[in-house]
């Protein structure tokens, strides 16, 4: 399973919720490959938002080694399920394909928590430790769903 973590700029939630997944992945065994991208070009190159790395740091997941980048058509065909962290991240991925297999890829990471509510992890950039804290929460439960659902764990 190849799985790809999506915001726009690639610097807070899709990196916390690629460090997130890999870290659970790693400790369950599965053999799942894990990455993230954002939908713009601002931060290409760049490390993850320095409020995101002391979030995840804190509660023991390291993502200051990821580096930002650019979400591409070829990741369509790079990995099985592509995760965006919005409805606006959805519609700038699915603008670069017209091929309904890439399309059928791209969920919203918390369809696995709210089924059929098109709920969106909030993007804190904007706000403070508290919306740091409160979106860490919705991608710790949101990728604990998601193993089980797609790993078949009771």
């Amino acid at each position: 399973m190849r799985i790809l973590m999506v915001c726009l700029g690639n610097i807070c939630r899709s990196p916390l919720a690629d460090g997130v997944l890999r870290q659970k992945v790693e400790q369950r065994g599965l053999l799942w490959e894990v990455d993230s991208a954002g939908t713009a070009n601002y931060h290409i190159g760049e490390p993850p938002d320095e409020r995101m790395i002391k979030t995840a740091q804190g509660r023991g997941v390291d993502i200051s080694w990821l580096r930002a980048r650019q979400f591409s058509q070829q990741d369509f065909k790079g990995f099985d399920r592509i995760y965006v962290m919005d409805r606006s991240n959805r519609s700038n991925v699915l603008k670069l394909t017209n091929e309904e297999d890439d399309r059928q890829k791209v969920y919203l990471l918390l369809d696995h928590l709210y089924p059929g509510e098109a709920a969106e992890v909030p993007d804190p950039y904007y706000g403070n430790s508290e919306d740091f804290d409160r979106v860490y929460t919705l991608i710790d439960e949101a990728t604990n769903a998601l193993i089980k659902d797609l790993s078949y764990e009771p």
